[in-house]
Formats: C-alpha cells, structure tokens, sequence
C-alpha cells in the first residue's frame, strides 16, 4: 500500500540552521564588514573624545596642547568615517545577496514540496498556512538575515568598545554610567516577561473579537431584517468592549516597566547620571575635568545600542518562529511517485475501477468503508447521498488527491499510484462546483491543460461550452485579463472552466455540482454546455439534487461512508431504500439533465 512520505531533509539539526547552507559564507563576510564599520564608527567618537581631553587639558590644566597629535586624531576620525562608508554599504550588499538567495531557495522548495502534496490537503484553513510560510514567514526570514544579525553586532560592538575604552579612561565613573543602563534591562526584561505570559490571551482575545465582526458583517442583513439590529449590535459591542477591557488590562501591567526601560535606556537620564556622578568624583579630586571630557562625547552612545539589543532579540525570536513554521510546512507528508511508473493506458474508453477503498482524513477514523464501484466508458455514473457520506471524497479519489487507506483506485486497469502526475492528469478531467480562474488572460485560463493549444481550439471549446460570445463581449476578447478587464459572473465562469475541461479532452470526466451557483438563465447555457462534455467519457457526477440524475447510467448511494445502493433511478425507487426515502425527502420539480449518449439523459451535474 501506498503511503504519504515525509521530508527526507536531516533531523540532526536545527532547520534555520541548515537552511542557510549555501550563503554562510557570504552573510559571515557581511556580518564580518558592519563589525568593521560598527568599529569604525566608535573610532571618530574616541578620537572626538581625545581631542576634548587634550582640549580640556590645556584649559583646566594649562597643559600645551600638541598640534601633531591634534591633527592626527583629526585623520583617523576622518579615515574611520570613509572606512565605515564602505564597510556598510559591503556589508549590506553582502546581506541582502545571501538574503535573496536564501529567499529563492526557500520559495522554490516551498513550491516544489507543494507540488507534491495530496490535493486533498488543500483547502481553507491549509491555504492559510501556505500564505504565511510562503510570504510571510520567508519574508520574516529576510529582516532576520538583512537587517537583524547586522544591526545586532552593531548594537552589541559599539557599547563594548566604548565601554572599554571608557574604562581605560576611570574605571569608576564608567560603572556610574552603567547603573541606569542596567536597571533599565531589568525593567525591559519584566516588560517582556508580561508580554510573553499572556501572549496566549492576547491572540484568543483577538480571534474572538474578529469572530464577532465577521458574525456581525455575515449576519446584519437577516437580523435586520427580523428587527434583531440592536441586539446584533451589542453582541458586536460585547466583543469589542471585552477585547478593549483586556489591551488596557494588559498595557496597565506591562506598559509602567516599558516605559522605566525607555526613560533609563534614554540619553538625557544617562547624561545626568553620568554628570552628577563624574562631578562627585571630580570634587572628590580622583577625577579631572579632562578625564570627564570622553564620558560627555562617548557615554552618550552607549544607551542608544541597548534598545537595539531588545528588539534585535525580538527580530531573532521571530525569524526562528518563521522558520519553524515553514519547517513544518515542508515535513508535511508527500504523495509518492512511482519510481517506475507503469504504462500510460490508452486515452479511450477508460473503465474507472474502485476496489474495496477505504480512506481516513487522520488515519484513525474511516470517512469510506470498502468502497467496490465500476464506471464504463460512455456512460454517466451519479453518486448521491446525505451530507458527509463521503460523495466528494470518492471523487477526488478517482484522481488521487490523496492516497486510498485500504484498496485501490484503477484507470483502464492500472492502479492509480502507479501513474505519474502528468499521466493521470492527461486521463482525468475536473469540472468544480467551486470555480477557480487564474489572473490571467481568458484564453490561457482555457489553455490551462494544453499550455500549446492555439487560439483556433481555444475558441472552438469556448464555442462548445457557450461562453464564445461572451468572451468576445469584454474589452480585449480572449486577451482580456480576469478581474483586471474584465469580471465574469459564478454561471460565465464555470462556461469557461467547462471549456477548460473540453480543450483537455480527458477520457474521464468528473463533475461536482456544476450549476450549483448558476441564475436560471446560465443554467440552461450550463447544461448544454455539459451535454457536449461528457459525451463519449466515463463520467462521475456528484449529485446534490436528484431530480438532475434521474437519467443517469447507474447510481450509487452512499450513507455514511458505505455503498448501501447500485442501480438506475426507477429501480432503486422499486427497492425503496435509502435511495427512495431521498427522493421523497428531497422531490422537486425536473430540470434539464444531461444528454448521455445515444440520447439518453445522463443527468448529473457538478
């Protein structure tokens, strides 16, 4: 039996750190030149400083102060300065080159790793996750490797040069400088310790105020309507009253120690305290004025990198977050592809086989149980039953969106997990209830199954699906862009996904409630447009409403999971089964039905 397979990539470690395999080098140089430039940049501040003690020296002190020496802490300021220009700009190049490749790595793996998922995982909640991996946690990744490990070291080496050349300058004076900075890391700790314990809180806080938008939104028309307005408002108000009580409960905790960490990070409050201590020292005659000259230029600069240091932290937190989420993206299991693929059966007259099939979403709980069903060539096979009796899922089966649990799915005798992708895809054809057109032109939104089709076939199945004249109606014809020229209504598009399904010409056919969303007028077009499709194919129909299948070939019932009935419509009503307590449950007046073959009424539609 075939199995989904997970990500052969190693375990042994972290994924952030095996992805930047292949750009270490160039973000090491990187990071290796803003070390330089960082350094660089304290050297004119020390040279500043210098200056201001010689200065100091000669005022206070009477001291001479040497021209030379003057003029060559002038030149190594002014060589630092270029140096730091260039080592930046490096260094940012280099970053953003290992960021680029790193990104176009990731995403083509991404699109490779997605490529080989069951189709089935796609839906609602999964395409979410593909959004985010795929944009934004690669996009996270960027301001990690560009922005935050360079701005990192930056942060870090500036203080710890100017720290120790500080030091050189009075040991004592450069711990007084260093009390608020140290009291302020505690406070921006305890901030962050609030933030982190009730991080939880705040995202349950935020889904339950967007759930009552979204309920208000959804539903203000139908209560307005019963007169049920103000109550849909004060339940929205509820919401939003309960969300604001939360943020100004928790900015109540966490908002006092931020903003003790912002005003002792804060240069006006190390200056104070650099000045009251170094006057203390100063009267205590263990200082000069000249010896206080470097704390004035270069203690300046050292509260501003801590800040950095907090949020570049932040930045790191947030890039390994990304990364695990696009980790498990990529450990998320894999259809198997066979590793010698079995013949590709002839693209006619293809008999669809299901033989006993199971299938479990979770490998715990059977949504089929040993599902046995033929579908012949030419003929029009309806499978019907309640809601969740596992109609869409057998369908999707037929095509492999996902790997049978138990069984086996066989196209013209050959299992379906012995077929390539492209194999399969050129034998069975979709037509959705759910219509999807890309952002593209008319005409390869048609072509998307035959990319090489040219535009005298395009026209002809968008003739064949009715949908020729229409096309022809929008600003540029076939080359008018969807949702850019041009925006088609629910019946029009599902026109061009039949063409679509005409100009891939697949041997078999299935269809899941075409003219589900369709106005009266569009579902006569979408019939007929259907009635020229499934001519000549093995067809599937998944069939909500009944009396659309009256005509079809054979139909099988499903309840719960199980194969409960097989046969035509006047049979299973002569049984009176679980086919006829649907019909009388659900009777309504005919519609048009598909034409089968030789005239007979084949009529299912997705």
């Amino acid at each position: 039996m075939s199995r989904a397979r997970r990500s052969s990539r190693p375990k042994d470690r972290p994924f952030l750190h095996g992805a930047l395999d292949g750009v270490r080098g160039r973000l090491a140089a990187g990071v290796l030149c803003h070390l330089g430039a960082a350094l660089a940049a304290v050297t004119p501040l020390i040279a500043v400083a210098e200056l201001a003690r010689l200065g100091a020296a000669g005022v206070f002190d009477d001291a001479e102060v040497p021209a030379a020496e003057a003029w060559a802490l002038v030149a190594v300021a002014a060589a630092a300065l270029a140096l730091r220009v260039g080592l930046t700009a490096a260094g940012l190049t280099l970053t953003h080159v290992a960021d680029t490749t790193l990104q176009l790595r990731l995403r083509r793996d991404l699109a490779r790793h997605l490529g080989r998922l069951p189709l089935m995982w796609f839906g609602e909640r999964n395409s979410g996750i593909v959004k985010r991996a795929v944009a934004d946690d690669v996009g996270a990744l960027h301001h990690l490797v560009a922005h935050a490990l360079p701005n990192l070291v930056t942060a870090v080496v500036t203080p710890v040069v100017s720290v120790g050349y500080l030091l050189t300058v009075d040991w004592l004076l450069t711990v007084v400088t260093l009390v608020p900075l140290a009291l302020g890391a505690v406070a921006y700790r305890r901030a962050m310790r609030d933030v982190a314990a009730r991080m939880g809180e705040y995202l349950a806080a935020t889904q339950r105020l967007d759930a009552s938008v979204v309920e208000f939104v959804q539903g203000i028309s139908v209560v307005k309507v019963f007169g049920g307005g103000g109550r849909a408002h004060r339940r929205f108000q509820d919401g939003a009253n309960q969300y604001a009580a939360f943020i100004a409960n928790w900015s109540a905790s966490v908002t006092p120690w931020m903003a003790a960490s912002q005003i002792l990070y804060s240069p006006p409050v190390v200056l104070l305290v650099m000045l009251v201590g170094g006057a203390a020292l100063v009267s205590a005659g263990s200082l000069t004025f000249a010896g206080l000259a470097p704390f004035v230029v270069v203690g300046l600069g050292i509260s501003g990198p801590a800040l950095t240091i907090g949020y570049g932290m932040q930045d790191v937190a947030a890039g390994r977050a990304a990364a695990g989420r696009i980790e498990r993206l990529l450990d998320t299991p894999t259809l198997p592809q066979p590793a010698s693929p079995a013949p590709a059966p002839p693209h006619q007259d293809v008999v669809v086989e299901f033989q006993a099939v199971r299938f479990s979403y979770d490998g715990q709980h059977e949504v089929l149980h040993g599902i046995t069903l033929t579908l012949r060539p030419g003929t029009v096979t309806a499978v019907v039953g309640p809601s969740g009796a596992g109609k869409s899922t057998l369908a999707t089966l037929t095509a492999r969106f996902a790997d049978v649990t138990g069984g086996a799915v066989r196209l013209a005798g050959t299992d379906v997990r012995d077929l390539t992708s492209e194999q399969l895809y050129g034998l069975v054809g979709f037509v959705f209830q759910d219509v999807q057109l890309l952002r593209a032109s008319l005409a390869d939104n048609i072509r998307l199954a035959r990319p090489d089709a040219d535009l005298d076939a395009v026209r002809a199945a968008a003739r064949a699906a009715r949908i020729h004249d229409r096309i022809e109606q929008t600003p540029r014809g076939y080359d008018s862009v969807v949702g850019v020229d041009t925006t088609l209504s629910m019946g029009e598009a599902q026109r061009v996904s039949i063409a679509r399904a005409l100009l891939a010409d697949t041997p078999v056919l299935v269809l899941d409630e075409a003219t589900a969303f369709a106005d009266p007028e569009c579902e006569a077009d979408i019939q007929d447009a259907l009635s020229v499709l499934v001519a000549g194919r093995t067809v599937l129909v998944v069939a909500h409403r009944l009396a659309t299948i009256v005509e079809a070939d054979q139909i099988a019932v499903l309840d719960e999971g199980r194969l409960v009935e097989c046969g035509r419509h006047a049979e299973l009503l002569a049984a009176g089964g679980r086919y006829a307590e649907l019909w009388r449950a659900r009777q309504a007046p005919p519609t048009p039905a598909l034409t089968g073959p030789g005239g007979a009424q084949g009529g299912a539609h997705a």
